[in-house]
Formats: structure tokens, sequence, C-alpha cells
């Protein structure tokens, strides 16, 4: 129902053999770049604010360019930068020969790099955009950076960079990152300077020599060894090295895939599986603190640069971000609903009431989620058909006419919900604005009976609850029915994420508005006051102190409690009908998402320090902006 920014998505590709080798297989020398496309497009979701590409040439001559980039801000980012390179390289002439140009063509190289950009600080412009250039006059000391990430340590990774003299140009996560692997990777040079000039190499061998033996796994050692996030961040250097490393936790997704052609690392395994046409086995996940790594002279390694931190794979990136094409996921999404299935039963008044009850769902991502429920709830309805014939059959009351009545209960299964159109509202104020929010849906109508009926509709998540509040219960009111159940696939969303997915502030979760409320009107609002206080009493503590104060706001509640009072918050005065959430709880998270466990959104368990030190900050920022709440 709700639109949520989230983490970025990235795309990197290493071809292994020349340039006319792929010409003459594939029909293009720009094969890579081909590539490159697809995986920006298969991952448009990641990221509608910005995209860039960028591609390195290590073929070029001296004298002329061998790094290119292309960004762009917008929906039509990723259109308007192969529009941009399209025009670039037709400029360059129509030639499609991998042979040698007196000036090199632009983005034909080994090297690609792909990023698709949401803001999750709330900083916007062409300077955010990646990939971020570090440009030498040597190859070796030259770096293109882009990453899925969200630093929680931002300010202790600034003093970091300038305490060395460093002069960073914007105070922001990726352009710090870039200066700190940046200093790593100067440092790598000036080693191997001395090493071979200590050996007699002079001038261009030199050079070589260091080209040919970067070793990054230390560069990035040194740098990475001071961040606090979830993160997959990949690099090139100008000379022909790339990495792509994924943070100590698995955080952030990545997955890779390498033959003696390519190599492909990206944000999603069916998105390579697809592009390259490979097989599920095929593709394989970066292991958390591991860099995938391919060296100037195109040898593949994975290498371990970070101590393997406790598996804390986001759930919610598993749950409601990431392509259900996937196999595991899509697998995961159906677990989701069926483990609602009791809850649901027992919201509508028994399995008995299923005669009277229609089955739905919206949006279009919660359809994998509402096969699982719907699998289950006829599981249930088949049981109950069972007992029904053996207690007959027990009491020899078994005829062909009972068997046809009892076998034709089928679940009331519709489609309810239809987005029409994206209404534009912001030229309406008030009511007029909420009255058109509830047009965005139609319904479809001639299926509920009148007051009688139950509509059960499942989401894959209620997280502010905006337009469940001005647009869906009021759309599914004008079909008059007895009761509205609305389904959250995913448990309550509670506290706010800090590894890269835009949900910051804390008085918009209507899970954490809904516990405020019932802290007033239980008389317990000083709750607040004190968690306030530890919150501030947290901001100086130790890392291996620092404790997630805001859990006690949520202490007095049960999870019935705080759904309960979602539905009255969320439920318009002229609504007719009776409303009640059925949420997701954790367990179920847990049982359906086995190999997710990252879970702070929901339990507040956040895997790292930085983590903890971000849900006090976000109350604090509540608590100080909201005065009229207190």
């Amino acid at each position: 129902m709700e639109i949520i920014k989230h983490e970025c998505g990235v795309a990197l590709i290493r071809l292994l053999k020349p340039l006319d080798y792929y010409k003459e297989k594939y029909g293009t020398a720009y094969y890579g770049l081909n590539k490159l496309y697809l995986l920006m497009e298969k991952q448009h979701n990641r990221g509608q604010e910005a995209a860039g590409a960028g591609c390195i040439d290590l073929d070029a001559p001296a004298g002329a360019e061998y790094i290119w980039r292309e960004r762009a801000m917008g929906t039509q980012a990723i259109q308007d930068i192969f529009q941009n390179i399209s025009r670039r390289i037709e400029h360059a002439g129509k030639q499609d020969d991998a042979a040698f140009f007196p000036e090199s063509k632009p983005f034909l190289g080994q090297i690609y790099m792909g990023h698709l950009r949401y803001s999750t600080t709330g900083r916007s412009g062409m300077n955010y955009v990646h990939p971020f250039l570090r440009r030498n006059n040597w190859r070796s000391r030259t770096l293109m950076l882009c990453g899925n990430f969200n630093m929680t340590n931002v300010r202790q990774i600034f003093d970091n960079v300038v305490s060395r003299g460093q002069h960073p140009r914007l105070y922001a996560d990726t352009v710090l990152l870039l200066e700190q692997i940046g200093y790593a990777l100067d440092k790598e040079n000036t080693r191997l300077h001395k090493l071979f000039t200590d050996q007699g190499l002079e001038g261009i061998e030199n050079a070589k020599a260091i080209e040919q033996n970067l070793d990054l796994r230390y560069t990035l050692r040194s740098a990475a060894s001071t961040w606090d996030g979830g993160y997959v961040i990949c690099g090139a250097v100008g000379s022909g090295d790339i990495w792509a490393l994924r943070d100590p936790n698995g955080i952030r997704p990545a997955f890779y895939y390498a033959d003696d052609e390519i190599v492909v690392v990206a944000s999603e395994r069916p998105v390579i599986q697809t592009t390259i046409n490979v097989p599920f086995a095929k593709v394989q996940e970066l292991e958390p603190g591991c860099a995938v790594m391919v060296n100037a002279a195109g040898n593949v390694s994975i290498e371990r640069i970070l101590p393997k931190g406790q598996n804390q794979r986001c759930s919610f990136e598993r749950i409601y971000f990431s392509r259900g094409s996937d196999a595991q996921i899509y697998q995961e999404r159906k677990a989701l609903g069926r483990c609602l299935v009791p809850d649901i039963i027992k919201e509508i008044g028994g399995i008995d009431k299923l005669p009277d009850t229609i089955f739905s769902f919206i949006p279009n991502t919660a359809e994998v989620a509402f096969l699982g429920m719907t699998e289950g709830l006829e599981a249930c309805l088949d049981n109950k058909k069972t007992q029904q014939i053996t207690r007959l059959a027990e009491e020899n009351k078994l005829t062909e006419n009972t068997i046809r009545h009892i076998m034709s209960e089928k679940l009331r299964i519709e489609k309810l919900a239809i987005k029409d159109i994206k209404l534009r509202t912001f030229i309406a104020e008030g009511n007029s604005r909420n009255d058109l929010a509830a047009h965005v849906y139609d319904v479809t109508y001639g299926l509920v009976r009148n007051n009688k009926d139950t509509i059960v509709i499942i989401d894959d998540s209620i997280v502010r609850g905006t337009t469940l509040k001005e647009s869906i219960l009021r759309m599914l009111n004008r079909l008059h029915p007895r009761k509205i159940v609305v389904v959250s696939s995913s448990p309550q969303v509670r506290y706010p994420d800090c590894y890269g997915i835009d949900m910051s502030r804390m008085g918009e979760f209507c899970a954490f508005r809904a516990a405020v409320s019932l802290l007033h009107k239980t008389g317990r609002k000083d709750i607040l006051d004190n968690v306030y206080r530890l919150c501030k009493e947290q901001e100086n503590a130790p890392d291996n102190k620092v404790e997630n104060c805001v859990k006690a706001v949520y202490a007095p509640f049960t999870d019935q409690e705080i759904a309960d009072e979602i539905a009255t918050m969320l439920t318009p005065k002229d609504i007719k009908a009776e409303v009640s959430i059925v949420y997701q709880s954790v367990s179920g998270l847990h049982k359906a998402v086995p190999d997710c466990p990252g879970d702070w959104y929901f339990s507040g368990n956040y895997p790292t320090p930085g983590g903890k030190r971000m849900v006090n900050r976000a109350f604090i920022n509540y608590y100080e902006g909201n005065q009229f709440m207190r």
C-alpha cells in the first residue's frame, strides 16, 4: 500500500577475454555494455531517484580517455543514461570494432559498473549519484566506486579521514569511503613503488609492475575495519583490479557469477540468472565479510576481508524489496501467507465462517503471500471436510448428496481492489485531498453481501498506515461489508532502519504511534520521558555499553493490544464496518524466512552498535521535535 524507499542496486562486470572475442562470438564488442544495461534495468525497482554507469578500458593508449561515466537523475535515469551513451558512441564513429583506434571508443572496455539510487539520508543532487571517481595520472591510483550501503558511524569515519590531513569535499559516507579507500590505495602504490625501485625498476616499467602486483586485500582491510553499517561496496582501479565487498553481518545482499568469459556482481540473484542465462546453482551468494576480487591479470578469487559476524541478513529486504522471481524468495513469501492462517481464522470467527468471507490482496506485491495464505486456508477447509465425512460415515449418514454438499464448499477468492489511476492529489487541500486519495483504488461491485460478508485483504506491510486510512479502508467500505480484516504479511514495523532503507523517522510508524497512544491512555506517559533521558545518557556510551532504549515504549503491551490500537487509529470515523488488523508474528517471520534473521525493524535487535545509537537518536529527534505528542 505504501511506497518505502529502500537500499540501492549495484551491478559490476569484468570481462576476462579480449574485446574482439565478444565481437566474434556475440556479434558486438559492446557485449559488456549490453549486459550492464540489462542488469540495471532488471533492478530498476531498487532505485528510481537516480542512476549511474561507468566503464574502464584497459587497452586505451596514453593520451586517450580510458574511464567514462554517465549519470542521470529521475525515474527515467536508466533510459537517459544509455541514450546519452549511445549518442556518445555514435558521435565517436559508427564502426563497431574492438581493434585499436587512435582514440578509444566511449564505453568500450573490460570493466563496467552500474548503480541505482534511492536516497536514504535526505541528500539529493548529482553530487551524490554513484559511481564516484577519484582520478589520478597513474592508472593504479585511479578509483571508481559505487555501493548499496549506509554507514552508521559517519562522524567517526569523517574524523578518521580528516585526522590524516585529507579534506573531503562533502560530508557524505560515499565521499568519505572513496577518500578512505583512495588513501589506502595510495599507500599500497607507495609501498610497491619503493619495492620495485629498490629492484632497479624505473618509469613505465615500475608503473607496470605496480599495476600487475596490487594487493587490494590489505587496502580493503585497512579502510573497512572502521566501518559500521550494512553495505556492499563495489570498486574498480583504473589499471584493472575490481572488487565487491559485503559487510560482515550480511545485512545487504550480494550475488556473483564467474566463468572464463565474465565476472558479474549484482544485488539480486535472478537478475544475474536472467541476464547471463545461467541456472540458480551457478549464481553464488557472496559470503558476509568477503570480497569477490579480480586482479589486473583477470584472476578471480574470493577473499576473506573482515571476520565473519553473526548472520543478520535483512529479513525486510527479503520479504518486501527483493524480486519475487527468485525461487527461494517466492517460496518464503508463500510461507509468510501460510503462517497467518490460524490468526485469520480466529479473526473471522472460526472455520465455519469461511462461507461468509471473501479473500483478496492489495497491492500486487502481496500476491505471492496471498497464494500461500489461500493454500493454508484450503488445507484447513480440506481438514474440516475430512472430519465431516468421517463423522457422517461413523454415524451411517453418509450419502452421495451429503458428500456433494460438503465438497461444494470453496474459498471465496476475488479480485476486490484495483489500482485505477495515479491521481495527482497535490493540488488539493484538507478533506478534498483525502477524498481524491480514496479514489486511487477502485473496487469490484456485486461480490460482497451487504452487512453480512467479511473481507480479508492481505498486504505485504503496514508501516505508516496513511494509504490504508485514506484510501484502502474507505474504498472497501463502499462494498458495505460487515467486517474488514487487513492482514500484513510482515510484522509490526516498530523501529527505524539505519542500514540503507528509508525508514528513519520514528513518529511515522503507526506501531510506534499506537504504543505512544496506549501509554497516554493508560496513564504511563512518563515512560516516554524516561526513555528520552536514557537515550540522552547513551549518546556518549562506549560501543559495548550502548543499548536500544526505545524497547521500553512497547514493553507494557502485547502485540495484539498494539494491533488493536493501530486499527482504531487508522479507521476513519465514517466507516461503518468493523475493522481489525492481523500482523505477522516475529516467530512466523523466522519460520518462513529462516536464513535471514535480521529483524531489527520488528524486534529492535540491531546487529551493530551504530544501529543502537541511531534508534536512540531517532527517538531523541522525535521527542524534541514533537513536543505536542508528550
